[in-house]
């Protein structure tokens, strides 16, 4: 069998923040494996951050995939990330979809604002379905409306 990033998520469903003074140790992990602490200002010291661009990258590490090229823990650094590939042409298992956040947010050519990044699971016509991490503070397949999709990435 060929393990995909989305196989090797699946097996992080449920993993959750701790509530509280706490952190869950291994999203911390996945914080601190996006590069060295001493290059990056404010760098993260609780799981109570969006850590949905982390995850993906932490699957993708796990596999064997080295990510340093993003250079920071934004989702929307997503769209920096590999090709771009027609939304009719997503693949389950490997592609990552990267979403807006917020009303009124920028388009996708600003990489400095509120966004959210999964792994593609399926789409209809109106709905993209995406495994990630930071969805309700857990790892879950949830789906979004096709409009706030930025953009769609595959990691060759």
């Amino acid at each position: 069998m060929n393990i995909t990033p989305h196989i090797l998520a699946q097996r992080f469903k449920g993993l959750a923040e701790v509530a509280g003074p706490e952190d869950n140790p291994q999203i911390m992990a996945m914080l601190r494996l996006n590069g060295d602490e001493s290059t990056f200002t404010g760098w993260p010291e609780s799981d109570e951050v969006p850590w949905c661009g982390a995850f993906v990258r932490y699957c993708y590490w796990l596999l064997g995939f080295h990510l340093k090229d993003l250079g920071d823990l934004r989702a929307r650094s997503w769209l920096r990330a590999g090709c771009r590939v027609e939304f009719d042409g997503l693949y389950p298992g490997w592609d990552i979809v990267v979403l807006s956040r917020g009303d009124n947010a920028p388009g996708p050519s600003v990489i400095n604002a509120p966004g959210h990044v999964g792994l593609y699971d399926y789409h209809d016509k109106d709905y993209t379905w995406i495994l990630a991490g930071n969805q309700g503070n857990t790892v879950s397949v949830q789906k979004f409306p096709r409009g706030r999709v930025l953009g769609t990435r595959r990691i060759a």
